[in-house]
């Protein structure tokens, strides 16, 4: 009785972490998504897109904000998904998937985007705030293989 016990407080702490990780990861989504649409951020990404070789060529096509619309609504589009997938798990796969391509993607920058690293105090550094999107590419993978 006790083993059975444990697996169903072990069960419970798992989901709960999960729930918590699925709804932290769709706020962050949401936060950041929506800050898209301000011309602060479309300035910002601005150095990351231009830099990038699957995306430098968008603002030859289009404005610096319809870009950074675009990549917010997407962003957006991914949040929602994550909520509904707590109601309807056939979301998970989508969400999932969306959120590796785009994690894969963001964390790629730092590598393409030139003076993303420093040398402080001898140590490598870069913009702390995208090595959130390390933790957000493992849930995605998690989510996108998880059929329950």
């Amino acid at each position: 009785m006790i083993g059975t016990e444990q697996k169903s407080t072990q069960n419970q702490r798992s989901q709960t972490g999960y729930y918590i990780s699925l709804f932290g990861a769709a706020l962050i989504l949401l936060w950041i998504g929506i800050f898209k649409f301000t011309p602060t951020e479309a300035a910002a990404i601005k150095p990351l897109v231009e830099n990038h070789f699957l995306t430098f060529f968008v603002y030859k096509v289009t404005s610096v904000q319809t870009v950074s619309n675009l990549i917010g609504v997407i962003e957006i589009i991914i949040a929602l998904l994550l909520i509904f997938s707590a109601k309807f798990a056939v979301l998970k796969r989508y969400a999932g998937i969306g959120m590796i391509v785009t994690f894969l993607v963001t964390l790629s920058y730092l590598f393409t985007t030139p003076g993303m690293w420093k040398v402080v105090d001898g140590v490598p550094v870069t913009d702390f705030f995208i090595l959130k999107d390390l933790m957000l590419l493992g849930f995605g993978l998690m989510i996108a293989q998880n059929n329950k």
